[in-house]
């Protein structure tokens, strides 16, 4: 059992607290000024304590495989040798980061985004098999546009070697650790379901095989960049839609023996995720967001990226009856992460819901003053607990979740009670407008209207 302020150790590392920044876009790109936007953007968790930031999806190829516009990529290695100044800055509070690799597949801009395709017309889109069933209607139906390069045997390892370069640049830029994307639709996720993967050669057929692209990229990792900490989300398609047609996909118990088994090759951690094989609100549970949808300045880029304003109407219903199948559940993937923990002794992240002081008290086993006697009945969820929308709202959150050892004249409420309470509504008018290109901030007043109340009674102040 543990308490949120207590460290802990990933890979050799020490992380000074079990609070995280989990991987969200932070939509810097490659420009002149992405540096300094992703300072912008993970500089106040890290002054307000956070142990440690993952840096949202950076992607290790300079073509192709961005889920949405402003990824950063990290292919380039004196581009990230510029990233030095992001590093430092972090390790000058004392917090720890580690930069999340990703290649989109299927899911990336040259599927779904009809103004990039456009711009793009030869750029490939990279596949781990042939189209399944559902997703070869879809594109007949044009609600997509399919080309899909299925990749060679050999590509698959030269895709595997450039997520070991990119990391070795990382490394040398002074990242503390690697988090790959594992779930969210990306192209981990398709090499290891049995939906997307219906390969015939070393890296499909058996769920070990499946696998096997792990296991590679985990090879070239550490050829490459060393015995860096190297934690992956694990995915289990539970949620996936309701379609009869889906019958092939990841259970829980699937989600479970991949984690064991990915603690056997070498993996130091691992966050455990319901997800879907979808790209849908199943990792953005919450309300739909009428303000985003209803925003006229995004207009324009909205019929940009889905080709056209009955394209945009078809998806904004679709977000809708989305929103009514993945209502906001507390803490989703509790379950799926005390299982994992059950079976493995690397440590467990959980992410996913999470709101509440009290809440990761639980998670983490550590009895507050009312729930000793649920909490030692049970076994932890977690090691670690994560948060990535809430950040949106509360650029400085970790300084109302976490104990201040020196607080500072005029702060308050130094010692989060088990109610503290994040002031994020899941309303999602933050992730939607990214598609655009927008960045990912707050929109909501209400939200807004509470954190400016907060700054003015100096809550965020003096958690360092």
């Amino acid at each position: 059992m543990a308490r949120l302020e207590d460290p802990i150790e990933i890979g050799g590392v020490e992380i000074p607290n079990r609070l995280y920044r989990a991987p969200v876009l932070e939509c810097a790109g490659n420009g002149p000024n992405a540096v300094d936007a992703l300072i912008d953007d993970l500089e106040p968790a890290a002054e307000s304590g956070v142990g440690l930031l993952c840096q949202g999806a950076t992607i290790i190829r300079g073509e192709g495989g961005c889920a949405a516009p402003g990824m950063t990529r990290v292919h380039d290695p004196e581009f990230v040798s510029h990233l030095s100044r992001l590093t430092d800055r972090i390790h000058d509070h004392g917090s720890r980061i580690f930069v999340q690799l990703e290649h989109g597949g299927l899911r990336s801009m040259e599927t779904w985004h009809a103004g990039y395709r456009r711009e793009h017309p030869d750029l490939e889109q990279l596949a781990v098999s042939p189209l399944p069933s559902p997703l070869r209607a879809l594109g007949r139906a044009g609600f997509l546009a399919y080309d899909p390069h299925v990749l060679t045997t050999e590509e698959v390892y030269e895709l595997a070697a450039d997520f070991g370069r990119s990391a070795a640049y990382c490394v040398d830029a002074g990242y503390d650790g690697v988090h790959l994307s594992g779930a969210n639709m990306g192209i981990v996720q398709q090499f290891l379901s049995p939906f997307y993967n219906r390969r015939d050669d070393e890296f499909g057929g058996s769920p070990e095989n499946r696998l096997a692209f792990l296991q590679v990229v985990h090879d070239e990792i550490r050829d490459r960049a060393g015995d860096v900490p190297l934690i992956t989300k694990v995915p289990a398609e539970t949620p996936a839609p309701p379609w009869p047609v889906v019958r092939r996909k990841l259970s829980l118990q699937d989600g479970v023996e991949i984690a064991r088994r990915l603690e056997r090759i070498g993996y130091d951690g691992v966050v455990p995720v319901q997800t879907s094989v979808a790209w849908d609100m199943s990792i953005v549970r919450g309300r739909y967001p009428d303000r985003a949808w209803g925003n006229e300045a995004l207009r324009e880029g909205y019929d940009e990226a889905f080709g056209g304003s009955r394209r945009r109407r078809l998806v904004a219903l679709g977000n809708r009856l989305e929103s009514l199948v993945y209502d906001f559940e507390p803490a989703w993937n509790e379950d799926f992460c005390r299982r994992v923990r059950e079976q493995v002794s690397i440590p467990v992240l959980a992410e996913g819901g999470i709101r509440e002081r009290g809440q990761m008290d639980r998670l983490l086993g550590a009895a507050g003053e009312t729930d000793v006697e649920s909490v030692m009945n049970e076994t932890p969820a977690c090691d670690a607990v994560g948060m990535a929308r809430p950040f949106y709202a509360e650029p400085r959150l970790g300084a109302r979740l976490l104990e201040s050892p020196s607080p500072s004249p005029g702060a308050t409420d130094r010692k989060p009670a088990p109610e503290t309470r994040v002031l994020c509504e899941n309303c999602n008018n933050c992730t939607i407008p990214q598609v655009t290109g927008a960045p990912g901030i707050c929109r909501t007043p209400s939200v807004l209207g509470k954190r400016g109340e907060l700054e003015r009674e100096g809550v965020y102040d003096g958690q360092e």
